[in-house]
């Protein structure tokens, strides 16, 4: 289950925010992810957390994924089309499990609420 970050530096012709399929235009916060349509399931993952760990990387070079790291996001938006990932993290939440450089590391992941 490969997690994508763009590793793209921030560009100040970007707004700020941007919207969401979630919450529009409501800042949630940096540990958030787009789901695929598997994981977005018609909106109801909208707002559930899940939390995720690094398998790995997606070739066979060395293991990329940070020592015992993890990190729990919301899912607050739906993944274009084109993505090639199950759940794809912001930068911030990549970064807590891989250098962003890398661009694409496996993951697992589990749906965190208690409900």
């Amino acid at each position: 289950m490969p997690a994508y970050s763009s590793g793209m530096p921030p560009s100040t012709d970007v707004p700020m925010f941007v919207t969401s399929a979630c919450n529009g235009y409501k800042d949630d916060g940096v540990f958030i992810a787009a789901a695929s349509d598997v994981v977005f399931a018609k909106r109801r993952a909208c707002g559930r957390e899940y939390f995720v760990v690094c398998l790995g990387g997606v070739n066979k070079g060395s293991n990329p994924c940070k020592h015992h790291s993890a990190v729990v996001v919301k899912i607050v938006d739906h993944c274009p089309p084109s993505c090639r990932s199950t759940i794809s993290l912001s930068q911030e939440a990549f970064s807590v499990l891989a250098d962003p450089s890398v661009g694409r590391v496996r993951i697992a992941y589990v749906d965190y609420n208690t409900n």
